[in-house]
């Protein structure tokens, strides 16, 4: 269902006079369906299960209105459409079928040179000279000044006297009095209209100049800033020059490193090949490996995609106007799944071989790792399903393109079960060691405790170490190990135990929480993302405290376990050792 027409919206509301009771409520809009509805509850759990019961029935009833609609569709369209699906489909399958030959035509060998960056500085240099914004700002031009009309002339106002003027005197003197007149309100007429332009032509200039030196001043601020940029690119692109030079010194340094044997750069190189390796998009691409320089075998844990994330169409027809889709049959898929296993196996190993030019490895250990649900328990497994060791002198007599995958791997001594796809564990040949440099020297504390120690108000570090020592006598009984890492107090790992029981083991990140409040789903999600980052089998968070709602939730189904306060208690009394938990006093001493 699209997510443009589904809405949720979840809000709470205190209820009650004393404003002690809270009620959760979610509004569900579906824009297709032009659906609107409301469903609360007091309990959060029954509200998510009210909503996704919803949510669900509006899927079914938007997928057949969308269904309905393709019948719609011409059966030229369908009939494209599904050619189309099942070219996808038979693609599919056969990426998956020549997982082995795809590499045969690849020289695996890590070309370093490749792995310089020699990019330029993408970003392009600013512009010299004017930039946009300084031509959206034109330099303001001086205005046109009015010019002073013509100055009345006295000659255009004299009197031109006929004979009988000069006759009656009189009459004479009025007419060049009058002309006099009219001269004098022309010239004061003319004077006033020049006052007038002055003034007006003193304004233009006087507001030129104010634009003038406002343009002048935003000229300079964007050269300025124009300067600024220049600056700063030159100072960026220098960085990202820099910068690369660094990184493609690293580059020359780990190759150094690798010709001259050493062990990391090894570990590195071949960590490169495997990663430049590509694989259908579904399957993952994940790996442990470790070198051991004098016996020079290299020990690799790789991660196989588990059934889950093969191909299951097979093809795609149209049955009276419909696209139907034919699944890969079980059979064919399970057989699919057991010879790609032995395939990414062979793969593998024949990569690493034909990448080691400096002959820096004797022989391989390859150790296939498939995490799925466990059908009987319904729970997520991580088991080696296959386990390898093969020497480069008798590998490299093996012609991989006519070779059977399972019968060359039986052939090489490998293990593993007649069906791969059962999943049945076995023991890895040979495994890497789990030493990791965070593991300091433990501190046994469990002793100093007695029936009045309260664990809330425990020392951090302490608590710490008590959580690894209760957890090793735990897993004693079976032959497993736990470390104590570094203290940090930074809500990283605090123990690792390494159970060796084939079927429920592995590698098991601890987190303990000296908690007085109760722990929130935040510190649950941060264990999952560790026990992903780790490549681990399973999570354990233990605290003094509890868990709210969301916690719980979050954990449901995932490879999880969170052990509160009385879980705790019961623990450390399981193996001998008596203690109790007071929230309240601890808080009180914390003041």
């Amino acid at each position: 269902m699209s997510n443009n027409l589904l809405k949720v919206e979840y809000r709470q509301e205190i209820i009650g006079i004393y404003r002690d009771k809270v009620k959760y409520i979610v509004e569900i809009t579906h824009g297709g369906l032009n659906d609107y509805k409301v469903i609360s509850s007091y309990e959060q759990s029954i509200l998510l299960n009210k909503v996704n019961s919803y949510v669900a029935k509006l899927e079914d009833k938007w997928d057949n209105i969308v269904s309905k609609k393709l019948l719609v569709k011409s059966k030229e369209e369908i009939l494209k459409e599904a050619e189309f699906q099942t070219k996808l489909a038979k693609n599919a399958i056969i990426e998956v079928e020549n997982v082995l030959l795809k590499t045969l035509t690849i020289n695996d060998v890590v070309n370093w040179e490749k792995l310089k960056d020699k990019r330029k500085y993408p970003v392009p240099r600013p512009k010299e000279g004017l930039s946009v914004n300084q031509k959206s700002r034109p330099t303001p031009q001086k205005p046109k000044l009015l010019k002073h009309p013509a100055q009345p002339n006295p000659e255009d106002f004299k009197v031109k006297l006929s004979f009988l003027d000069r006759v009656f005197t009189s009459v004479k003197e009025e007419k060049i009095q009058k002309a006099e007149r009219n001269y004098a309100e022309a010239f004061k007429n003319w004077k006033s209209s020049c006052n007038k332009i002055d003034v007006g032509n003193r304004k233009l200039m006087s507001q030129f100049d104010t634009d003038l030196s406002k343009h002048k001043h935003e000229t300079e601020k964007l050269h300025q800033s124009h300067l600024l940029d220049i600056k700063n690119w030159e100072r960026d692109e220098s960085t990202f020059y820099n910068k690369q030079k660094q990184d493609n010194l690293k580059v020359d340094e780990l190759k150094n490193l690798y010709l001259q044997l050493d062990p990391s750069a090894i570990v590195e190189y071949c960590d490169l090949v495997l990663n430049n390796s590509e694989y259908p998009e579904n399957f993952p691409k994940s790996f442990e490996i470790e070198y051991q320089p004098d016996s020079k075998i290299l020990i690799v844990d790789y991660s196989l995609p588990s059934l889950e994330q093969f191909p299951t169409i097979s093809e795609v027809k149209v049955i009276k106007g419909e696209l139907k889709t034919y699944q890969i049959p079980e059979t064919q898929k399970l057989k699919m799944f057991d010879t790609t296993m032995y395939n990414i196996t062979l793969r593998t190993i024949h990569e690493l071989f034909e990448a080691d030019v400096i002959k820096a490895i004797d022989a391989i250990s390859f150790n296939g790792w498939v995490y799925a649900v466990n059908k009987a328990t319904g729970k997520h497994e991580n088991n080696c399903i296959l386990s390898i060791q093969v020497k480069q002198t008798e590998f490299v007599n093996v012609d991989l393109r006519h070779v059977d995958p399972k019968t060359c791997f039986k052939n090489l001594k490998g293990v593993a079960s007649s069906k791969l796809s059962g999943l049945t564990a076995i023991k890895p040949i040979m495994s890497i060691s789990r030493s990791d440099k965070r593991f300091v020297n433990h501190q046994d504390v469990a002793h100093l405790m007695d029936s009045s120690t309260n664990l809330a108000s425990m020392d951090w570090e302490d608590f710490e170490h008590l959580i690894r020592e209760i957890f090793e006598k735990e897993f004693s009984s079976n032959g497993g190990e736990v470390k104590v890492t570094q203290a940090s107090r930074d809500g990283g790992v605090d123990a690792i135990a390494f159970d060796p029981d084939p079927i429920r083991g592995g590698k098991i990140v601890i987190q303990a929480k000296r908690y007085t409040n109760t722990v929130g789903v935040a510190a649950v999600r941060d264990l999952f993302g560790t026990v992903l980052n780790e490549g681990a089998t399973k999570g354990i968070l233990v605290t003094t405290s509890d868990y709210g709602p969301d916690a719980y939730n979050f954990a449901n189904g995932k490879p999880l376990t969170l052990m509160n306060g009385s879980n705790l208690l019961y623990l450390l009394e399981k193996h001998g050792h008596h203690a109790r938990i007071n929230i309240k006093e601890a808080r009180e001493n914390m003041r």
